[in-house]
């Protein structure tokens, strides 16, 4: 499903542990390192593909993780050419995610990458909240930049410290 300017919706899903730390997840038979994503089905709402997605890519279910908020708006990145499909090529921009904030309240051990015949991810770990934007591809590094950016007002207990700046929206 594209929308008429070429973009297929999609969701992003930054989670985070008690200690505000990120999953990182390693995309199997690859040396790069992403948050779970996927795309949003005919009929379903941004969180009900959140949920899916989640449980796909990690193994987690509903009952495992706390909603801690979501972006605003959509956020977009495009696919280079080179990157696209044959079959979508010229209608096809790239994604608009809808990214959600979710904290773990189960244990690390309810993730299984192996949840679905087709797994994502061969590992995983977790990582400070302000991830080496370096390891993810290059075309979605501002959108996952801007997620982070909006989303770290959630988190309680502390506000995180980007790499050699403060946090804006912490308090003095």
């Amino acid at each position: 499903m594209i929308d008429r300017d070429g973009y297929r919706p999609n969701v992003g899903i930054i989670l985070c542990n008690a200690k505000n730390q990120v999953f990182w997840g390693k995309r199997i038979r690859e040396d790069s390192w992403q948050f779970p994503q996927g795309g949003i089905n005919h009929g379903e709402t941004p969180e009900e593909a959140m949920y899916r997605e989640l449980g796909e890519e990690t193994g987690l279910k509903p009952e495992h993780v706390q909603i801690l908020g979501r972006t605003r708006n959509w956020l977009r990145y495009q696919v280079p050419e080179h990157w696209v499909r044959r079959d979508w090529r010229g209608s096809y921009r790239g994604q608009k995610q809808i990214w959600f904030l979710l904290r773990l309240v189960g244990r690390d051990n309810d993730v299984s990458l192996r949840a679905t015949e087709k797994p994502e991810f061969d590992a995983w770990r977790w990582h400070e909240y302000w991830v080496p934007l370096e390891s993810v591809i290059e075309f979605k590094r501002e959108v996952y930049q801007l997620a982070l950016n909006e989303l770290a007002i959630f988190l309680r207990g502390g506000h995180v410290k980007e790499k050699g700046r403060v946090d804006p929206t912490a308090p003095a």
